[in-house]
């Protein structure tokens, strides 16, 4: 059997899209994962995949916005690369906030305009007023007095999207390990071969400044909601995120805690999520709860992502934090660039970090 021209080390986001995009190249890929093709073990799959620079710009640096910029109009290429179909929609953000709140709605609105004066090309939030609010979201039916409407940002499907992925390497003859986990001196690499380590916080023995960031999230039925896009609750202590996928589904999220704890959702972060929900739309008061996740989001000292070249040929992908879906095409295309000429224009211009 011939040598790999490229060994890729964990198969989640990174390392599926990086493992398709080297087939079509190509070259020779093989991939080990120390979980299966339905990414139980990754970050990306306990996620709502949405697209929201803007709306990220309030708790992230100015390149990670960049980065999100570029992905929304560099998904629609990735995805129609693929053979099976993935929800991706582009219809904005909806943020909203009780009466109570206000002055922290302010506080955002006020990140939001500092953030669009800084990056003129990204579309400004747009205020609205109740009858506004209706007219892009009839189903809120006037129980919000005010919001704020982000134009152009998106979501995708993230469970469709790995699935898909998933298929493409196998139709693009990628040789995958699944339950297979390995280390960068547990492959046999030729030194002319790529290695590349996309394991998340499975490369935290090799990159020691790795550590977790606790993410839990909700997944219920409720088709008598009809949310039409991603729509966040302002609340100085949990700042909500409903977003609503094919089939009557919503991914339910907020909490953000300090800890690689893997234990099951407690019950008060529960309570506060599905709660909060209730308060957007009384519909969630009927759903049904399909599941309670819990991922640890590997994420670096400083929050912002990172491409590592250890050594010639040997590249590391990693601290993706909680903007993975938002920026993977962005890292995807500098890795891409420093393979093929040794430096990355892409990662110069939106402020991606190299480390040599």
């Amino acid at each position: 059997m011939l040598k790999p021209d490229a060994v890729v080390l964990g198969a989640g986001l990174m390392g599926r899209l990086l493992a398709c995009a080297l087939a079509r190249r190509g070259l020779r890929v093989e991939v080990f994962d120390a979980g299966g093709p339905e990414a139980e073990h990754a970050a990306a799959r306990v996620a709502a995949a949405m697209l929201a620079p803007l709306a990220e710009s309030a708790v992230t640096e100015l390149n990670v916005v960049r980065m999100g910029q570029y992905a929304l109009s560099r998904w629609p290429q990735l995805l129609a690369t693929l053979e099976r179909p993935v929800f991706f929609q582009q219809q904005g953000t909806l943020v909203l906030w009780h009466r109570q709140d206000a002055a922290e709605a302010e506080r955002l609105a006020g990140q939001l305009a500092r953030t669009s004066a800084a990056l003129p090309s990204l579309p400004q939030a747009q205020r609205l007023n109740a009858i506004g609010l209706t007219d892009l979201e009839p189903a809120l039916e006037h129980r919000f007095s005010q919001g704020l409407y982000l134009p152009d940002e998106g979501q995708l499907d993230n469970r469709e999207l790995l699935a898909a992925l998933a298929h493409q390497m196998q139709e693009l003859g990628v040789v995958v390990h699944w339950h297979t986990p390995r280390t960068p001196t547990e492959v046999d690499a030729s030194p002319g071969a790529w290695l590349f380590d996309c394991r998340g916080l499975g490369a935290q023995p090799q990159w020691n400044a790795l550590r977790g960031v606790r993410g839990e999230v909700a997944r219920v039925h409720a088709p008598g909601v009809s949310l039409l896009r991603p729509t966040r609750l302002v609340h100085p202590r949990y700042p909500l995120y409903i977003a609503p996928k094919p089939g009557g589904l919503f991914v339910i999220g907020a909490t953000e805690i300090e800890s690689d704890d893997l234990s099951p959702a407690s019950v008060r972060s529960t309570l506060e999520l599905l709660s909060a929900a209730y308060t957007v739309h009384p519909g969630f008061g009927e759903a049904r709860i399909i599941e309670l996740g819990v991922q640890l989001r590997p994420t670096l000292a400083d929050n912002l992502p990172a491409l590592r070249l250890t050594a010639p040929r040997r590249m590391a992908i990693n601290g993706l934090y909680r903007h993975g879906f938002m920026i993977a095409p962005a890292l995807l295309d500098a890795a891409l660039e420093l393979v093929d000429q040794d430096h990355s224009p892409l990662a110069e211009q939106l402020g991606l970090a190299l480390i040599r």
